[in-house]
């Protein structure tokens, strides 16, 4: 099966939980589905269409810490203002709030995508790549079009479906998997098993034969697992 991989590389990022808003932003361990849906897009520079694409991915990063940021809340407002002499009508009124945002430091992904045709649209960008928010600049160190292929497996570094959970390790998260533009920016969640560990299926998958080799508690050399995920439940959900 021949998919695109995007290797990349960052100084900063965070993937915000969508309900907070005030006090603290906590990130979530890697990259919803849909921050890598907008990162698509941007590379490819339109909103392409989600149905049939599919995505899996390898994310680490060197360490986590905290920032202090403000943002600026607005409220409608009454009256009017003076500037140079002029009277405005006031629109809107706020106040700088501070808060602590959760940030990953160093942040590395292997991206693949079942569109070897766009292999490049990603070594030519057509918006500046991030990763994460507008300030998270990103780098692409190698695109290629590979021919992953079923073998002795190891998985680590990546979200599986939410049945998979069984295997052991791994924390569940409940993301964002797609946000829908045409329809008000609505949101469709998804559970996901977040696994930061490693593991050793039993059966066969399909790998990334250019991955490190990695042997299980038998001497058995296995490469890492590409787990495909959908962006809509429409196009069949997890690979």
């Amino acid at each position: 099966m021949k998919l695109l991989r995007i290797e990349g590389e960052g100084i900063t990022t965070s993937f915000r939980y969508p309900f907070f808003m005030m006090g603290r932003h906590p990130t979530f361990p890697m990259p919803p589905p849909a921050t890598i849906y907008g990162h698509v897009c941007s590379s490819v520079g339109e909103w392409v269409n989600p149905e049939g694409l599919q995505f899996g991915y390898w994310f680490s990063c060197a360490g986590h810490g905290l920032d202090l940021e403000h943002i600026h809340l607005l409220g409608a407002s009454t009256g009017s203002f003076e500037l140079d002499g002029r009277q405005y009508p006031k629109r809107a009124e706020g106040n700088v709030n501070p808060f602590k945002r959760d940030l990953l430091f160093q942040p590395r992904l292997t991206l693949y995508l079942n569109r070897p045709d766009w292999v490049e649209a990603f070594r030519s960008p057509h918006y500046p790549v991030v990763l994460g928010r507008s300030q998270d600049l990103f780098t692409y160190t190698d695109v290629r079009v590979i021919d992953a292929e079923e073998a002795p497996a190891y998985v680590e570094n990546t979200i599986l479906p939410f049945g998979f959970e069984a295997w052991g390790r791994g924390t569940s998260v409940v993301m964002p998997r797609f946000i829908d533009y045409e329809r008000g920016r609505e949101v469709e969640f998804e559970p996901y098993l977040a696994v930061t560990g490693r593991m050793f299926p039993e059966s066969s998958m399909l790998v990334d034969p250019g991955s490190p080799d990695v042997r299980d508690e038998r001497g058995v050399p296995r490469k890492r697992a590409i787990v495909l995920h959908s962006f809509r439940s429409s196009a069949g959900g997890p690979a």
